[in-house]
């Protein structure tokens, strides 16, 4: 007579199947949050590194912008009509660079007026220019929100 051994046999083979069915949704839910997790840290880093580039192209352009219009100065302006260049637009790419310029002299002619910031009192400020760079980039093909760098600075002509 043979004996059998039910001891390694479980008494409940449902309850066997069920809890391997629910530690594998667990396992599943728990590996797509992380994915996910993962997936919008992506999507924002590389957000960021498009935006902080595009940032740092606006800075650079302000500054060629800055002595692209004190070349125009210089070659447009005569000893008759000092203060002919009084605005610059730069349409470059999907950069708009625009430029606004006022001037600083120690008499300035008639056909400057409305176009100074300063009247000065000394020769060594006399000839100077006022300049508004702002660089903005507004196409949403490249940037999900419109990136803008102003500065203001002042040159000695």
């Amino acid at each position: 007579m043979q004996r059998k051994n039910y001891i390694l046999k479980r008494a409940h083979p449902k309850f066997r199947n069920a809890m391997a069915m629910i530690m594998a949704i667990a396992f599943i839910v728990i590996i797509s949050t992380i994915m996910a997790l993962a997936l919008s840290l992506s999507s924002q880093t590389t957000k960021r590194t498009t935006d902080i580039y595009l940032y740092e192209q606006s800075v650079l352009l302000a500054k060629s912008g800055a002595e692209y219009a004190l070349l125009k100065i210089s070659l447009r302006n005569s000893e008759t009509n000092p203060c002919s260049v009084t605005s610059l637009n730069i349409p470059l790419n999907f950069y708009d660079i625009n430029i606004s310029i006022k001037y600083s002299y120690k008499n300035p002619p008639s056909s400057c007026k409305g176009k100074t910031f300063a009247a000065v009192t000394t020769d060594e400020q006399n000839g100077s220019v006022l300049m508004d760079i702002a660089v903005s980039v507004n196409n949403t093909s490249v940037s999900a929100e419109p990136i803008r760098y102003f500065k203001r600075t002042i040159q000695k002509l």
